[in-house]
């Protein structure tokens, strides 16, 4: 019993996976995000993304007010965003609730 109980304590924290930006289209100002994340429920789901200059400025974020457990992967829209004059790429990156920030960027190259 007591060895059991070492080694659970000594496991340490287990992290679900990151979300994942799958794809993104972009028309005009209004960006068409695509993510999956293995949410659990209200408990841990992706929450967010947002849309980052070259230079790592938000121009623009989309919050995700809920889970999506049994719609993976999911698509959402952010209209109104606003790209500097003559950018030729934006950076794409997701959030949960639990992890926070997804350290992975999704490269967005802008047609003229």
């Amino acid at each position: 019993m007591k060895c059991a109980l070492a080694l659970a304590l000594m496991a340490g924290p287990v992290f679900a996976d990151s979300p994942v930006v799958e794809n993104v289209t972009v028309n005009g100002d209004r960006f068409s995000v695509t993510l999956s994340h293995p949410d659990t429920g209200w408990d841990h789901y992706a929450d967010g993304w947002e849309v980052l200059d070259s230079d790592g400025n938000s121009l623009g974020v989309r919050e995700l007010l809920h889970p999506h457990v049994t719609e993976q992967p999911f698509t959402r829209s952010l209209s109104d965003v606003i790209v500097p004059d003559g950018a030729t790429v934006v950076y794409v990156r997701a959030r949960c609730n639990v992890d926070g920030w997804s350290d992975d960027l999704f490269e967005v190259v802008l047609n003229d």
